[in-house]
């Protein structure tokens, strides 16, 4: 005979991967923000737009990956509609997809939902 716990404990969804992969989405994300604003700095201020020609669709791409990776994290820990929003936004504001990352992190670990 299987108690409660067990049958839980097998049914439930491992969430370290898709944890794993949206910390270092975030990261990545906020530091290429970080970087975007650099080259929009030099692009506008400096009168030079190579960089951010460059750039910019590189950063992208990397807010792409970020987007699919934290729907992914999203599905798999069933947040809530609204939180999945504000946690997508996060990263485009600069600091705060570190902020939320961490507040993130702390709550899948602790098994709540957004």
């Amino acid at each position: 005979m299987t108690t409660s716990t067990e049958g839980a404990a097998q049914t439930a969804v491992p969430l370290s991967g898709p944890l794993v992969r949206f910390r270092t989405a975030a990261y990545v994300t906020g530091v290429g923000l970080l970087g975007l604003c650099f080259v929009m700095v030099l692009r506008y201020a400096f009168g030079n737009p190579t960089p951010s020609a460059i750039y910019s669709p590189i950063h992208g791409v990397l807010y792409m990956i970020y987007l699919v990776l934290t729907i992914d994290l999203a599905i798999k820990a069933r947040w809530s509609i609204k939180g999945t929003v504000l946690v997508l936004l996060a990263g485009c504001v600069p600091f705060v997809s570190f902020l939320v990352e961490r507040r993130v992190t702390h709550k899948v670990k602790a098994g709540q939902k957004l």
